[in-house]
């Protein structure tokens, strides 16, 4: 299945939050079709125009905005104030703003983390959950981050530990941490290009380096910073609290989507999120990896949010 044609929105603007935060959203397709929330990875990654090319157009009414410091909402790369339940309480005030009752909620990778999130803290605004590589930023999970890229992709790892003295080593999250969060460019600035070549050269089978890398400088610092923000917070979540939590939403029907060799969120929690959501049908994609921009993974995505369209869950008939 191919991509919907490119879509241009039909209304966009900027929603403050608080004193420091504005979000920017947007939305495209049918002003007066089923609801659809978009929301991007990363954190930190922003929204891009391709995600929308995921859904029929003539159908949904596609919405998508910027997290805090993220893509075009303002002030960028900003961490202070930017947590986990502040972006719940975000999709929230979009929501109220828009007028939507309920909405099909779509999340890959933080994506996906934000998604459950949101949906646990507010069921009744939820139709559905279209989840690809889902990542519930577990102690487990995040040491995997590193310890993955050790194991599988050594030349990544070593050209992100390589320039961090050896007695910072053992912590190399916290060690880009205090660069990254610095305020001195000089510092900053290579930490967030290393960071930003480790993560999107694991994330597909094919692309290599290039494929997802940000386009400008200061997008790869508000990437870098804000993951290593959120990273270091364990998500702003208590471990395993999404999966304790899955029983608020298990009524709820969801596709859960995931590349077989996918380094970066693991097979595993995938299986482990659909084994606690009776509702859940899980697709494993066995040529599949992180990207939702391979083959098999776009195919897939295509059909749930066809097969939502068709029967408002995701069972073929």
């Amino acid at each position: 299945m191919p991509f919907f044609p490119p879509l241009a929105p039909y209304r966009h603007g900027m929603l403050p939050v608080d004193a420091l935060h504005a979000i920017y959203w947007e939305e495209s397709g049918n002003p007066n079709g089923a609801p659809v929330l978009v929301l991007h990875g990363g954190p930190g990654a922003g929204s891009s125009p391709v995600w929308r090319q995921l859904f029929d157009p003539d159908h949904y009414r596609i919405v998508q905005f910027d997290q805090r410091g993220a893509g075009n909402s303002t002030p960028p790369g900003e961490w202070r104030a930017n947590t986990t339940p502040l972006l719940v309480a975000d999709i929230e005030a979009l929501r109220a703003l828009l007028g939507i009752e309920q909405w099909l909620l779509f999340g890959g990778s933080w994506g996906a983390t934000l998604t459950l999130a949101y949906g646990q803290a507010h069921p009744a605004s939820c139709l559905g959950f279209i989840l690809r590589s889902p990542f519930l930023c577990t102690r487990e999970e995040i040491a995997w981050f590193f310890e993955g890229a050790r194991l599988f992709h050594p030349e990544l790892y070593a050209e992100l530990a390589g320039p961090i003295p050896a007695e910072e080593r053992e912590d190399l999250l916290g060690a880009y941490a205090r660069r990254l969060l610095c305020e001195d460019e000089a510092t900053y600035l290579p930490a967030a290009q290393r960071w930003c070549r480790f993560e999107m050269a694991r994330a597909s089978l094919r692309g290599g380096a290039a494929s997802g890398l940000p386009q400008s400088d200061a997008l790869a610092v508000n990437l870098a910073r804000l993951e290593v923000h959120y990273f270091r917070n364990r998500g702003f979540f208590e471990d395993g609290q999404l999966l304790r939590n899955m029983h608020r939403i298990a009524h709820l029907p969801a596709m859960v989507i995931q590349g077989r060799h996918d380094t970066l969120s693991v097979p595993l929690t995938a299986f482990r999120v659909a084994g606690t959501w009776p509702g859940a049908a899980l697709r494993i994609i066995e040529d599949g990896c992180h990207t939702a921009f391979e083959p098999g993974m776009q195919e897939v995505l295509l059909q749930a949010a066809e097969l939502f369209r068709r029967h408002g869950h995701f069972r073929a008939t």
